[in-house]
């Protein structure tokens, strides 16, 4: 019976540590211990202007400090919906599959978001309203900050999620030095 107790409580406490680091659309899909914390606009040490463009970013890639707090300027300069997102590989894989289920209940629609349908459940809590900390989803023209201050990781970048603009190589490094 104890054994049983303990691998409750072990269960529930690993997937509530995976559930943090990884984040979901309802909540938070990337702002964990593992990339980072939404920063302070107080704390900011530069601003980083990053213009995205149909499937590139300008600059590509980009080096930070362990512990900087950093203000992105992200404008979609594209004739797309595009995404900048701070994240692992790991955690943009599992965000592509969130992206491609806003394409498919017409969310993202090409050059245009439907808002109204961003306030969508998907069920669990979640919603498409995509309001993460660590992310922006931009229609062409717009711009919009990201606060972030980095982790020591050394597995960072910024990507678009937007189904199939990673695979054609939007994305780009955060090296942490």
């Amino acid at each position: 019976m104890i054994v049983s107790k303990f691998l409750v409580a072990a269960a529930t406490i690993s997937l509530s540590a995976t559930a943090f680091a990884a984040g979901t659309h309802g909540g938070g899909h990337g702002h964990g211990a593992a990339i980072g914390e939404p920063g302070k606009a107080s704390e900011v040490s530069r601003t980083i202007t990053v213009e995205m463009y149909d499937n590139y970013y300008e600059p590509e890639s980009i080096t930070v400090s362990p512990g900087e707090t950093v203000r992105f300027m992200v404008e979609n300069k594209g004739n797309l919906v595009h995404e900048f997102n701070i994240g692992t590989p790991e955690m943009h894989e599992g965000h592509q599959e969130e992206m491609m289920m806003m394409v498919e209940h017409g969310v993202i629609q090409g050059g245009k978001l439907n808002h109204d349908m961003m306030e969508m459940d998907m069920g669990n809590g979640q919603s498409m309203k995509h309001d993460d900390p660590n992310s922006v989803l931009l229609e062409p023209g717009q711009s919009q900050e990201v606060i972030w201050k980095f982790s020591d990781n050394s597995n960072i970048e910024f990507a678009c999620n937007v189904p199939g603009h990673y695979q054609a190589g939007m994305y780009g490094d955060v090296k942490v030095q």
